[in-house]
């Protein structure tokens, strides 16, 4: 009788993970839309990622910033970065609740290390991010090698 008793709460515990695959699969969606924009500085994929209502929200200078996700999409330069062979980028998390979830993206760069926290909402059945804050870090630059030496 214990064991199986045991064995229907493990066997709970493995449906509600499988449970949300479908959900955490379809949010990822837009997730990795961002990551393809970024990759390839191309518009069109931050445009599937991104609501057309939203914001950007950061601390730049000290100072608490907002950009409008349609600011923030018009700057897409169109091309990869130059320096695009050295950028490795992650979705680290993912968090779903009905028709909302929480998801932190890793963005690492040669000159910087960036953490996004994206909020999506379901709407009309599609994943959207409606709200994105980040944190960026400067790294430090690799000291220079002076002629002779």
């Amino acid at each position: 009788m214990k064991f199986l008793s045991i064995l229907f709460i493990l066997g709970s515990f493995v449906l509600a993970g499988y449970s949300q695959t479908p959900e955490k699969d379809a949010v990822r969606v837009p997730l990795e839309n961002y990551i393809k924009g970024h990759e390839t500085g191309d518009a069109a994929y931050m445009r599937k990622a991104f609501h057309t209502e939203g914001n950007l929200i950061f601390i730049r200078d000290g100072k608490y910033t907002t950009r409008t996700f349609a600011d923030y999409i018009a700057g897409s330069p169109g091309k990869p970065a130059d320096d695009e062979a050295g950028r490795k980028r992650s979705i680290e998390s993912i968090d779903v609740s009905g028709n909302a979830a929480s998801a932190k993206i890793i963005l690492d760069y040669p000159t910087a290390r960036l953490v996004d926290y994206m909020s999506l909402l379901k709407i009309d059945g599609e994943w959207k991010i409606v709200n994105k804050i980040f944190y960026a870090e400067p790294k430090a630059k690799p000291a220079e090698v002076k002629k002779g030496q």
